[in-house]
């Protein structure tokens, strides 16, 4: 059986994403530049964050603590 990471280590997870997400949407999010860079920059990293947030909610175990 494949050993998954336990409720923290996810929770964790998605608040460095968060925290990640936020500073770089200050630095090269919607707005930022050029309005077409700052739209697609915006984009890209929204697409890039909704891929690793399902990545970290499907590969965790959410009935174990660690």
């Amino acid at each position: 059986m494949e050993e998954r990471p336990g409720c923290l280590v996810g929770l964790f997870k998605l608040a460095f994403l968060n925290a990640i997400f936020d500073w770089l949407q200050e630095r090269f999010g919607f707005g930022r530049g050029l309005s077409c860079s700052g739209i697609g920059c915006g984009v890209i990293l929204m697409i890039i964050f909704v891929i690793l947030v399902c990545s970290t909610c499907t590969g965790t175990d959410w009935t174990s603590l660690f």
